[in-house]
């Protein structure tokens, strides 16, 4: 029996020539990890931080004082209260929608889920200016009211105007999110819920709620971190009156130009995410381990 060529074997266990041996996964990331670093964690920190004609100890006497101003709190107390109530009224609003655009049968989900979610293709000024157009003493409300002999209202420039506004900006965000969730259920979980004798409201409560928390505080998550940053329709919705923490650090910004309280309104801005986050975090693994 011929031996096989010594060349051959060797050939064959030896890398071929030209080719370049695979880079670790790690060194893939360094690119990526690079731009969050110098791009974005920076210059965050650095203005959270050391703003400039300031240094930390400013930052924190600044941030003091916004927390104990009897001025500046009540902003904060507002811009709590408005992302509260933004968050709430999207998850009643979106999540009903969600819930039917997942059960829709045939092709439907995905024409009524575009259809949900292109107001996110709209510009928000132009959104916002349409808010100006209804709820202005001239507007939409104020012309039905005054027919029915209720007289002008002038919801324009007031805490309300700022909540419909923000509701309609970030509610296609609750119903992407929840429908992600509730998308990837199994439909005959509720079908064995009732079969066995639960109501359909208990069936949503014990059964397809509790599946679909994952993606709903994701959205809570995404509807408060944008109800406190938001900046445009606040400015035109509010006015000078009813200031948000967002308006307030413009304020401080592009008209005092205060840096170290621009960093403090910032810094405010940004605990106040984190800990919706978490909190949002802290929910999902308790709904984990309970389901």
């Amino acid at each position: 029996m011929p031996r096989p060529s010594p060349t051959v074997g060797a050939d064959a266990a030896a890398p071929r020539r030209g080719r370049l041996p695979r880079p670790p996964v790690t060194v893939l990331l360094v690119p990526g990890l690079a731009v969050v670093l110098f791009a974005f964690c920076y210059p965050v920190v650095a203005t959270l931080a050391w703003p400039p004609d300031g240094d930390p100890a400013t930052v924190a006497r600044e941030t003091g004082g916004l927390l104990t101003d009897p001025y500046l709190l009540p902003v904060v107390a507002r811009t709590v209260r408005v992302a509260v109530v933004t968050t709430a009224l999207c998850l009643l609003m979106g999540f009903p929608v969600a819930y039917l655009i997942s059960r829709a049968p045939g092709r439907w989900p995905g024409r009524l889920l575009a259809l949900a979610i292109f107001p996110l293709l709209l510009n928000t000024v132009v959104r916002t200016y349409g808010w100006i157009m209804v709820l202005g003493g001239n507007g939409l409300i104020s012309g039905i009211s005054e027919a029915l002999g209720m007289g002008r209202v002038q919801l324009l420039y007031t805490e309300t105007a700022i909540v419909l506004g923000l509701v309609q900006l970030f509610l296609p965000l609750m119903i992407l999110s929840s429908y992600s969730s509730l998308a990837q259920q199994d439909h005959r979980l509720e079908d064995a819920a009732r079969g066995l004798g639960a109501s359909p409201g208990r069936a949503f409560r014990t059964v397809v709620f509790p599946l679909a928390l994952p993606g709903v505080l994701v959205g809570c998550t995404l509807v408060f971190a944008g109800a406190v940053t938001a900046f445009t329709t606040p400015q035109l919705l509010g006015g000078p009156r009813e200031r948000l923490l967002s308006t307030l650090l413009y304020s401080r910004v592009n008209v005092s130009l205060d840096w170290p309280s621009a960093s403090a309104v910032a810094l405010v801005m940004t605990v106040l995410v984190l800990a919706v986050s978490a909190l949002s975090g802290r929910l999902g693994k308790i709904g984990s381990t309970t389901s």
